[in-house]
């Protein structure tokens, strides 16, 4: 219908004009976008109407929304038309030379509104030249899903059974809210992600080549969710519930409510979960020198080193999970529009999370095939987690063509309170009641953020941007060990391990970048200059498992950040992209803070306040094919990393009260880290029943490095696919079935086996299409499971854990004044070119 309405005006234009010999042709151009979106409108109408109401010429928008029509020189009512909005007439328009229109906006016609809609089948994605959009859809298998499920199921993104988020298998990637780092991600953990619904979400942008605008932070790019803000006029909203097994329940409420002068938004959720989980450890050990404290082996008398032999040859440690959470959390925000093109806004988040873990470990201890062991410890652990958050944000938009101006203002607090009781009980030969321990651990985070963004456009296709990010970042965790003194029920304090460690991170950045369009060919070119100060300081007497590492230090870092991403169109729908960035990855709190874990007496992670940041260069080079019912897109990347950050396992030395030697996970700077990898993928939409959607990724990472003379050097290739495709069956059913693989890897200590992952859901629209009924079902044959083999010269370590079983959803889902959700013009296979949008 689109290429027969194309063809009609380009027919009806050559006819017009061929009754006008008379008069100069001109060509006049423009742009059409989305009223409160700015998002461009394809396949737009334009009419030139003369002054007897005749139309003389017309034509249609291209995929950026743009016009350029030949029309003879004369005075015209020109007619801006799309199908569900509102049309608009310029009067009385004098056009005699060629001349570009004012960019016009239509807003939604909302009489008709209801009569046009249809669903978002699949996640559409757009390019731009320093991002992908993913606007996610109708994704059945997100219902009652987090945020961090949703993420799962976006091309280039993994997250693991721990909840670690990886961007192209680098879990080095920055989280961001809004465009804007925020309590609601977690401050750099992402267990806040996992108590968010996935129904906030409005789209995700995967950076894998940020331009000077963000943050230089995430070595493998960044992750910026964007949450729902409607911006249709009047009062609507939807609600959802959702129950599964194990039990996972919530409720999440999104409400709009929008005049000409004002727009409130809220969204509002409760939760209550329940995660079984699992983790088995077999551990062996041989015969060890003994070390002097210098780290040297200590010799016998004939001059050959002395060795210990452990009391146990061989640990099994059976692991069970047993995770209730309970929350709630609510954003409510209000934007007042000052002027037509100026508004300021003003939100506030707050999520409340208690939560109550019993992790039981059931140890076995062998020595020559043989039982001589076996001991529970249960861990009880009470989670109260408080956070709020307060923004502020002003946008003045100088005209319709970009000039603009924005300013930012954020403040953050984040409390949590952990408290675990330890017990541990003798089996085996003979019953005996262990010493118990009782830890308490406060953690305080707060941060402010001040950001001011400016931007000038520049002749038609030019644009200047300039700005300034300051972000100021105080944790401070308050660590204490009480220790049963036999089993007498009296505790000690164990000053040696007790502390309290206060970070902070403060990192001030300016920014500039330019970027043009010269015919087929784009590019943007940026500089960013970033100052970050490191600072630490624990309290505390001793350092367990001591290491010869600066407790207290106060470190200072300047550095040019210079990113170049450029863009040339080789046909209509094909184009390729090419990418350069400077990153840095600074070390979190966690992997700084030198105070052991202590869920395991044998098995511990300790950080180092010795870490650096890490800086990383990195490019990629895209390629994207558009055809009427299939896209490719396709990127080989390359990353060159220094001081780049491991995990090692080590044995400290020391002993359990059962003589078993302490293994230490300890993070560290190794001297470089090369990634080399390849991205495919596929839109495919053969009919308008069958939706399929595809991606792999292909990557080799090689690291060099040596570490208290041990060279932990590794090569890792590995790599990862996803596979989801989509039904409509009669009865407004759909049916959609998302499959994952991840290829086994290694590093230098440890492999890891391949992970399989198939989720299914269905659904059916209800209520007159105002209610939707789906059933999801997570992980279908309960294989997400991580196994590992860790290999040293004194211990192997084979382990393998289940972060969630297998978990079956069934969500309702109720619309208000929003019918279904809106589907964008189509685009060619769901592409769209942009320009310099960020």
């Amino acid at each position: 219908m689109k290429i027969k309405l194309s063809l009609l005006l380009v027919l009806a234009s050559t006819l017009l004009l061929a009754q006008n010999p008379g008069k100069k042709q001109i060509t006049i151009k423009g742009t059409i976008l989305e009223e409160g979106t700015d998002y461009p409108l394809e396949y737009s109408t334009v009419s030139f109407i003369n002054r007897e109401g005749k139309t003389v010429t017309g034509g249609i928008t291209d995929i950026d929304g743009k016009y350029s029509i030949e029309v003879p020189a004369d005075v015209y009512t020109v007619k801006y038309e799309f199908i569900s909005y509102k049309t608009k007439e310029l009067p009385n328009q004098n056009l005699t030379k060629n001349t570009t229109l004012p960019t016009v906006k239509l807003a939604l016609d909302a009489a008709s509104l209801d009569e046009v809609v249809v669903r978002a089948e699949t996640t559409e994605v757009q390019i731009r030249l320093d991002k992908k959009i993913y606007n996610i859809g109708k994704d059945l298998t997100s219902g009652g899903a987090t945020v961090s499920d949703a993420l799962n199921n976006v091309p280039s993104v993994t997250v693991d059974i721990d909840g670690a988020i990886a961007l192209r298998g680098n879990e080095n990637v920055r989280i961001l809210i809004n465009g804007k780092p925020s309590a609601i991600a977690g401050f750099g953990s992402t267990d806040a992600l996992r108590q968010l619904p996935a129904e906030a979400i409005e789209r995700v942008e995967v950076i894998t080549s940020p331009s000077a605008r963000y943050d230089a932070e995430g070595t493998a790019g960044i992750l910026n969710i964007i949450l729902k803000k409607e911006k249709t006029l009047g009062l609507n909203g939807s609600l959802s519930t959702s129950i599964g097994v194990p039990l996972n329940s919530n409720a999440t409420t999104n409400i709009n409510l929008r005049t000409n002068k004002f727009n409130i938004f809220n969204t509002t959720g409760i939760y209550y979960r329940n995660g079984p989980g699992n983790a088995f450890f077999n551990n062996t050990y041989k015969a060890r020198p003994l070390l002097d404290e210098n780290g040297e082996p200590i010799l016998d008398d004939e001059g050959e080193p002395i060795t210990f032999e452990p009391k146990f040859d061989r640990v099994i440690e059976a692991r069970k999970y047993d995770r209730m959470g309970k929350g709630f959390n609510t954003n409510l925000g209000i934007e007042y529009f000052l002027t037509d093109k100026s508004s300021i806004t003003a939100s506030a988040f707050y999520r409340k999370g208690d939560g109550n873990d019993e992790t039981t470990n059931n140890t076995s201890n062998y020595n020559l095939g043989e039982v001589k062991e076996r001991i529970t410890r249960i861990e009880n652990e009470a989670e109260d987690d408080e956070t709020y958050q307060l923004a502020l944000n002003y946008v003045n938009n100088f005209n319709d063509n970009g000039h603009k101006l924005t300013a930012d203002f954020q403040y953050e607090k984040d409390k949590e309170t952990e408290s675990s009781f330890i017990t541990e009980r003798r089996l085996f030969p003979n019953i005996q009641v262990l010493p118990s321990e009782d830890i308490i651990q406060k953690q305080n985070q707060t941060e402010y953020l001040a950001q001011a963004d400016y931007v000038l456009p520049i002749g038609e296709n030019a644009q200047f941007e300039a700005g300034y990010r300051g972000n100021f970042e105080e944790n401070i965790t308050d660590y204490t060990l009480l220790e049963e003194t036999g089993t007498t029920g009296i505790f000690v304090r164990n000053d040696s391990i007790s502390n309290i460690f206060t970070y902070n991170e403060n990192v001030h950045a300016l920014y500039s970048q330019y970027g043009n369009k010269f015919g087929k060919f784009s590019f943007l070119l940026g500089l960013r200059v970033e100052n970050t100060q490191l600072k630490g300081k624990v309290d505390a007497e001793n350092l367990v498992g001591e290491t010869p590492i600066n407790l207290n230090f106060d470190k200072n870092y300047t550095g040019l950040f210079p990113t170049v991403n450029l863009t040339y169109e080789l046909k209509e729908n094909e184009n390729i992209t090419l990418g350069y960035n400077r990153r840095i990855n600074r070390p979190r709190h966690w992997f700084i803070n030198p105070f052991p874990s202590r869920s395991s007496e044998a098995n511990i992670f300790q950080g180092n306040p010795d870490l650096d940041p890490a800086f990383a260069s990195a490019f990629d080079l895209g390629y994207l094919k558009r055809w009427k019912k299939l896209t490719l897109t396709t990127s080989l990347y390359y990353q060159y990393e220094t001081d780049a950050f491991e995990r090692v396992q080590q044995e400290t030395g020391e002993l359990t009260s059962n003589d078993i030697p302490v293994i230490r996970t300890l993070p560290i700077n190794l001297s470089t880290n090369e990634r080399y990898g390849f991205e495919l993928g596929l839109l495919y939409n053969p009919t308008k029943w069958l939706n399929l959607n595809g991606s792999f990724n292909y990557f080799l990472f090689k690291t060099e490095g040596f570490y208290n003379d041990i060279d932990y050097g590794a090569e890792n290739t590995s790599y990862f696919g996803r596979f989801s495709s989509k039904v409509k069956l009669p009865a407004k059913i759909e049916w959609q079935t998302n499959a994952f693989y991840r290829g086994p890897s290694n590093n230098s200590q440890t492999e890891t086996d391949g992970i399989l992952s198939v989720d299914m859901a269905m659904s059916k629209d209800i209520m007159d299409d105002n209610g939707t009924l789906a059933l999801n079902v997570s992980d279908l044959f309960n294989t997400r499971k991580r196994n590992s083999l860790t290999t040293t010269d004194y211990f192997t370590s084979e382990s393998e854990f289940q972060w969630r079983q297998r978990q079956v959803t069934l969500t309702f889902t109720y619309r208000f004044n929003q019918k279904k959700q809106r589907q964008r013009p189509e685009r060619g296979g769901g592409f769209d070119e942009g320009g310099f949008e960020g």
